[in-house]
């Protein structure tokens, strides 16, 4: 005997209820089997991760003062390539020395030292000085980085203005990569990448969202109790230049005497301020 039109409404309220209660299960079982989704415990998992990397950067940066290497250096800006070997000095928090060398001697040698940039290019007998900031790097190499950031990030460690000791406000995974930034969006953004426990990115983005640099490391190897990188490559965008060096055994916390990173002008040389309007371009061409 078919059901009453009571039963009917009975089974149909019963059969809607039970289909409410089951639908939200279902949908929260396919959201975490969706690749990528972590639960609410995975993700504070990662944060934590991401957290206490940062904090051991900030340990790291403690405890390294100075490193000297030797290395390959390759830069790209525009239709200008230069490869070249390079001897490297660098002190926190801003002292800089690079000798870049031709297969006939020291081609050029660029210093920072309280807040002042030195060039001097030996072939030309040509001494230049001006501020150290990241205008001047900028305007005369393309590298728009003040010495003191690039001194941190030479040496595997994060610039000055990076607050290590916050908690980051977003951390994602990038392949294998973990990327902790700092800052809101509209506003500056500092962002940590880390791989295997050691720093592999460092990126700076301005508040209108075009990145300043990006600065990847690589080939880290154990020196004396640290893990360093022998690999550096940072790309500039708004210079449309490239630099990467390559080290060959790095030694850090050496002694290193004040007067390596004091340049002063050859007799003869010309003076040429590198902060004056009229100054040309550094031709790094030769």
């Amino acid at each position: 005997m078919p059901p009453s039109r009571a039963t009917e409404r009975r089974f149909s309220a019963a059969a809607a209820i039970l289909m409410a209660a089951i639908l939200p299960v279902a949908g929260c079982a396919t959201l975490a089997a969706q690749p990528g989704v972590k639960t609410r415990a995975e993700a504070e998992n990662i944060k934590q991760q991401a957290d206490e990397l940062a904090a051991a950067l900030d340990s790291r940066s403690r405890s390294l003062v100075s490193m000297r290497t030797s290395a390959v250096m390759e830069y790209t800006a525009g239709d200008r390539h230069l490869k070249a070997r390079e001897d490297i000095v660098a002190e926190r928090p801003d002292r800089l020395r690079v000798d870049a060398r031709s297969p006939f001697g020291v081609a050029l040698i660029l210093a920072s030292h309280e807040g002042e940039v030195a060039i001097y290019e030996p072939d030309r007998n040509r001494f230049m000085r001006g501020a150290a900031s990241a205008a001047t790097l900028d305007r005369y190499v393309q590298i728009p980085m003040a010495p003191a950031d690039a001194v941190n990030l030479l040496m595997g460690l994060t610039p000055p203005g990076f607050a290590l000791g916050n908690p980051a406000d977003r951390v994602s995974e990038d392949g294998t990569m973990l990327v902790a930034a700092y800052g809101r969006p509209g506003s500056e953004l500092h962002q940590l990448g880390f791989t295997g426990g050691n720093l592999a990115m460092v990126r700076d983005t301005a508040p209108d969202g075009k990145v300043r640099y990006e600065v990847r490391y690589g080939e880290y190897r154990d020196i004396g109790g640290l893990m360093f990188p022998y690999t550096v490559d940072a790309d500039f965008p708004p210079a449309q230049s490239h630099v990467t060096f390559r080290y060959t055994r790095p030694i850090v916390n050496g002694d290193v005497p004040l007067s390596t990173f004091v340049l002063t002008p050859a007799p003869g040389a010309p003076v040429i301020n590198l902060s004056a309007e009229s100054a040309g371009p550094l031709d790094l061409r030769g």
